[in-house]
Order: structure tokens, then C-alpha cells, then sequence
């Protein structure tokens, strides 16, 4: 089971290596991780999606992360209301007589073209990472040629209720 794990943590060097490393102890397989900086210039978050065999580990690591030095929260993030997003550059054969073919196949997924050559175009897709499976089966009968994805960077919905503003009414 896929579990989506998020660390905010002092920017320092060497964080993300202690980091990493427990996972490595424990035995995590990282699938993905993405690290940035947040709205705090001293601050990086991390956004980790791992791999787990046994649920009883998830809770045992996301308290060896709060043990560590510099980092500051640890929340694992899976079963609550997520927005996940996630990157991809695809490089794909592209002769001038099919690309309006390929443009009508990409435009649902609102890919931008990043680069283009002469027989190849660059698409730039941004989503959930089933979005991003979905959009490279797609283009794999035209031939990919390269690609490249970031991790998926996730945080947890704010569930607060919006309330209406007050109006005041004016008496003359």
C-alpha cells in the first residue's frame, strides 16, 4: 500500500540525508519524494510516497521522523483530503504531419508544448499521478522518447467552513 508521508524541516544541509537514511533503515521503498521550500524562508518541506507491506511500521516511522534534529512536523497525509500534484516532461516523436492528431489527444489532459524540433515535441503535463499514467499511455504509441516526472508534492486540504460575510445595513 501506497502511503504519502509530509515533513516539514529546518533547511539545513544533511537533513534530507538523515531523513532518507531512516527510511532506508527501516526499509521503506521511496517511491517518490519531492523537497521545497515553504512559506518560511528557513523551511523545506518534504513529500515523501513510500511503499508499505505492514501498516503498524507507518506509525512507528512518523514517530523516529519526529524524533529527529531538525525536523519540525511529520504528518502522514493518505487518508485525508489531499491536493496531490505531480509533473511531467514528455519528449515524443512528432512528424508536422500528425501533430494537430497529437495536439487533439493531449488537449483534455491541458498539456502545454515546452519545446519543439522537427520531428520531436516536449509536453509539459501537471496532475495526479493517475492523470500522469494516463497521459503517457496515450502518447506511447507515437513514441516516446524521453520523460521525465517530479515526485508528487502533496499537503492536506484546509477543512475549515467558510463563512458568509456579515452585512451591515446602512439606516438613513
Amino acid at each position: 500500500m501506497k502511503r504519502i508521508i509530509t515533513v516539514t524541516v529546518i533547511n539545513q544541509s544533511g537533513v534530507l540525508n538523515r531523513v532518507t537514511g531512516l527510511l532506508m533503515k527501516r526499509q521503506f521503498n521511496i517511491e517518490s519524494i519531492t523537497v521545497g521550500p515553504t512559506e518560511q524562508p528557513n523551511r523545506s518541506k518534504m513529500t515523501f510516497q513510500v511503499h508499505v507491506e505492514d501498516e503498524n511500521k507507518i506509525e512507528q516511522l512518523v514517530k523516529q521522523l519526529q524524533k529527529q534534529i531538525d525536523v519540525i512536523t511529520v504528518k502522514d497525509i493518505t487518508d485525508k483530503a489531499i491536493v496531490l500534484r505531480e509533473l511531467a516532461l514528455v519528449k515524443v516523436i512528432s512528424p508536422p504531419q500528425i501533430r494537430s492528431e497529437m495536439n487533439s489527444i493531449v488537449e483534455p489532459f491541458r498539456a502545454t508544448i515546452v519545446d519543439s524540433g522537427k520531428n520531436v515535441v516536449t509536453y509539459q503535463v501537471t496532475g495526479d499521478p493517475d492523470k500522469i499514467e494516463a497521459f503517457i499511455d496515450l502518447l506511447k504509441p507515437y513514441g516516446i522518447k524521453e520523460l521525465t516526472r517530479t515526485g508528487a508534492t502533496a499537503f492536506a486540504r484546509d477543512m475549515q467552513k467558510v463563512q458568509a460575510p456579515q452585512l451591515s445595513i446602512l439606516k438613513q
